[in-house]
């Protein structure tokens, strides 16, 4: 189970990677899950004109706390962050291949997941016999790799909905160069609502979704919750 928070816009990055410090350790955890730690590594996808497809990578299999003056990302100056702090489902799924964003070259475009949940049947729906990553199955699940863009909202939502259960929750973050998706979609009867439900809020200058909401980012009345099997489209365009 992991914890996300995605920025687009005019923004302090500081107070972005404060805000994933903030709940990987538990601190605005406000939910009804078990899990407010999230100790398992971290990944983060910028926005970086000099870099390849206009895209940066960073992942580190420590926690945020422990490697984030490390990673240097305090220095960045950018319009679109999101970052991915995780606490492994299965412990033999940690090491930087379970790191997110997990990373696909596609014909048109790379293609980067970031995954809150866990699918241990959607290797199924691949003709795999077992699963070895869910959220890697997961990406090759509903990633079109001949395309720059999700076609079908509504056919992703679903495959979802086809999937055999025992899965907590499909919420994700999906970037390309040219847009960004976030997938909120967690099945009906998920014991834990509250800990699957992220947040938005539009501030004079910056979007922000995130998994818990951050009150030093905005007040608490202002955050709303994204509607279940809502899937919200960011166009990248470049400055």
């Amino acid at each position: 189970m992991c914890r996300m928070i995605l920025a687009l816009g005019s923004f302090s990055t500081q107070s972005v990677l404060n805000a994933a410090l903030s709940m990987s350790e538990g601190m605005t955890a406000s939910h009804d899950g078990p899990i407010c730690r999230h100790p398992n590594g971290w990944g983060a996808l910028w926005r970086n004109s000099l870099a390849s497809h206009g895209l940066s990578v960073h992942r580190d299999t420590r926690s945020i706390k422990e490697s984030l003056r490390q990673s240097l990302l305090h220095e960045i100056e950018t319009d679109f962050l999101t970052i991915h702090v995780r606490h492994a489902t299965l412990a033999h799924n940690q090491g930087i291949e379970c790191t997110h964003p997990i990373t696909r070259q596609g014909m048109l475009v790379p293609w980067y997941l970031f995954h809150n949940g866990f699918l241990p049947t959607v290797y199924q729906k691949l003709g795999l016999e077992r699963s070895t990553f869910d959220s890697g199955e997961y990406f090759d699940y509903i990633i079109p790799p001949t395309q720059d863009k999700f076609s079908d909202n509504l056919e992703i939502i679903k495959k979802l909905e086809n999937l055999a259960p025992g899965g907590s929750s499909a919420n994700a973050i999906v970037v390309n160069p040219k847009r960004a998706y976030v997938i909120h979609w967690t099945p009906k009867n998920t014991r834990f609502p509250l800990y699957f439900t992220m947040y938005k809020v539009q501030t004079k200058s910056a979007f922000f979704i995130a998994s818990e909401i951050i009150s030093k980012i905005a007040p608490y009345e202002c955050w709303h919750p994204l509607t279940q099997g809502e899937i919200i489209e960011l166009p990248l365009t470049h400055k």
